[in-house]
């Protein structure tokens, strides 16, 4: 929980540095941070609903059962980022810090012993894996790529 709440602390502290302006301005691969950060909420959601609530991964992502079946995980961030693209800055960052917020009530309730239980049956990656990448991993990868939107805009002044 400590490292979870770290990257989310400096993932807000860069969100906080964010003009409006930039908030919306794309990077190299077209995405903006409004983007990045509504995509880190999906996969709270989805870690969340689907690996401590037990709802089927389709379902949890709202993507009909045949069609997730024939998504690889670009295929589903490109749903997510379709869902997600014309939403606005303020209901975008309200539904990350309230997703947030569901997670981390969420797996003070998980008992440390079922974090390290395997994911899937006779797989070998345990459910602590899926947590932290749906958090702080996955906070740290977006953290960085939404300061090389402040970076790039630095280098312009």
């Amino acid at each position: 929980m400590a490292l979870i709440d770290q990257e989310w602390h400096a993932l807000m502290q860069v969100v906080d540095r964010l003009t409006p302006h930039l908030m919306t301005t794309p990077d190299s691969g077209g995405w903006t941070p409004k983007d990045n950060l509504a995509h880190l909420a999906a996969w709270m959601r989805v870690m969340k609903d689907a690996y401590l609530d037990k709802m089927p991964e389709y379902q949890a992502m709202g993507i009909e059962a045949e069609r997730f079946k024939q998504l690889d995980t670009d295929g589903i961030n490109s749903v997510l980022f379709e869902r997600n693209r014309n939403r606005s800055t303020a209901e975008v960052l309200s539904g990350l810090k309230s997703t947030y917020g569901d997670v981390v009530q969420a797996l003070q309730g998980v008992a440390y012993a079922d974090l390290m239980k395997p994911l899937r049956e006779g797989g070998a990656e345990r459910l602590i894996d899926e947590v932290l990448w749906n958090t702080s991993d996955h906070f740290r990868e977006h953290r960085l790529t939404i300061e090389r939107v402040l970076e790039n805009d630095a280098s312009r002044d």
